[in-house]
């Protein structure tokens, strides 16, 4: 009977998460299309109206895209749990693996084969992305050997850094008794912490090129504005991210001792050295605000509860029979359970998306507000409305739309938000 009932709970909600997403993505078309002909009011004079056609083209094309994208991802959900693909995979696995590789080695296999399945259908997408969406709107820089060897790093970085924390997440989950997800928690809070040391020095590194900053004057600049927010780093570098995409920003990256201050090559191309300072001052913003602290401090809370969670299901027969899976009677089940909470937990947690994305856009306007009083606000609004217009995002996005996904504040908030700090002249 409970098998049942979540049987019917997870398709309800997966048909309810469609269809609101459907139905946001067809706001968003509609509002932006109609949008299309003439640049805002507030806008005039700063964005052109070829800036403006060319976003809204982008974010069509972009929705349009992503609409089937979801639709796939659903058919092939459904294949995995309810239609039993998942369960047509254990069983090969139980059949082949089991007797050859041992238990743990077992449940690494089918998680593995569940990885590299789920990379072979989504690369075809992946492609098409990059190589027609991207590259007709004039973004991709990338080749395909370029893009291949990108896919090829990701997929042996994380078998060599996430195999070995899978495999000791799986003997706790044997071993550990009744709290083993407790044990678990711990192992996964730290492993995502050492990723944060590890990730400027040694991962970041096989992807880009990472060069110290070498103009003198605005190196002076972001080292002065660093030292009046009180922030240190150990080094400020600029990335060759026009290797594979137009694309401009600048980021935070590091842990403790390790933070670094990266801008993009495209970035320092298209902004004035006062720009730069300013956008640099709102990423200041979100340290002098504890923003990374929180949000981590947030992820690691939520992980604990699901990996309670997951504690008491990975025992509940019906778990795995309501999401299309027969649990193996003489073998262990944690690999299963593992994969069926990955499958099943986006669906249930899908309506708390505009929670999470509230919580980011205020986090935004607090930085924004923290850059205007370290730097100058029209920098900053010059800034925004450059790296709007160079990486075309609309400028008349749907109010709900905006309300349920987007973690920045739409432009004309942002701005609007600047404007009010200002003294009144």
């Amino acid at each position: 009977m409970l098998s049942l009932v979540l049987t019917l709970h997870f398709a309800a909600f997966l048909v309810l998460s469609l269809l609101t997403k459907a139905w946001l993505a067809t706001r968003q078309i509609r509002h932006v299309a109609a949008h299309r002909s003439a640049v805002p009011p507030a806008f005039a004079g700063t964005v052109s109206l070829e800036a403006h056609q060319r976003a809204a083209d982008y974010t069509l094309a972009r929705l349009r895209f992503g609409l089937l994208t979801m639709a796939f991802g659903a058919a092939v959900l459904l294949g995995w749990t309810l239609l039993g693909g998942l369960d047509a995979l254990n069983t090969w696995m139980l059949a082949h693996a089991l007797p050859v590789l041992g238990a743990i080695g077992y449940q690494l296999a089918l998680l593995a084969a569940f990885v590299l399945i789920g990379v072979v259908l989504d690369l075809p997408f992946e492609a098409w992305s990059t190589f027609r969406l991207e590259q007709r709107h004039g973004f991709n820089r990338s080749t395909p050997g370029l893009w291949l060897a990108d896919q090829g790093k990701g997929l042996l970085i994380g078998a060599l850094l996430g195999g070995p924390i899978v495999a000791l997440i799986l003997w706790l989950m044997g071993a550990a008794g009744a709290t083993w997800w407790l044990w678990a928690w711990g192992v996964w809070v730290a492993f995502n912490l050492a990723i944060l040391w590890l990730y400027p020095t040694f991962i970041a590194p096989l992807f880009n090129k990472f060069q110290p900053l070498e103009d003198g004057a605005l190196k002076a600049r972001v080292e002065a504005l660093m030292a009046r927010c009180g922030f240190a780093a150990q080094g400020l570098f600029v990335m060759d991210g026009s290797r594979r995409s137009a694309h401009a920003n600048a980021y935070f990256t590091g842990f403790g001792n390790a933070k670094r201050v990266v801008f993009f090559d495209t970035l320092l191309g298209k902004l004035t050295p006062a720009e730069v300072e300013a956008v640099l001052a709102h990423e200041l913003g979100h340290f002098k605000h504890r923003h990374v602290t929180k949000r981590m401090v947030s992820m690691f809370a939520l992980s604990l509860a699901g990996f309670a969670l997951l504690g008491f299901l990975s025992q509940q027969s019906w778990f795995y029979a309501g999401l299309g899976v027969q649990p193996a009677a003489g073998a262990p089940n944690d690999a299963l359970a593992l994969l069926l909470f990955m499958l099943a937990g986006p669906v249930f947690a899908f309506f708390v998306t505009p929670v999470f994305a509230g919580l980011s856009r205020r986090h935004e306007f607090e930085a924004d507000a923290y850059a205007c009083a370290q730097a100058s606000a029209s920098d900053l609004r010059a800034a925004l409305l450059k790296l709007y217009e160079d990486n075309a995002s609309t400028l008349t996005p749907d109010a709900l739309y905006v309300r349920f996904y987007y973690s920045h504040p739409p432009a004309s908030e942002r701005l609007a938000a600047m404007g009010a700090l200002e003294p009144a002249a």
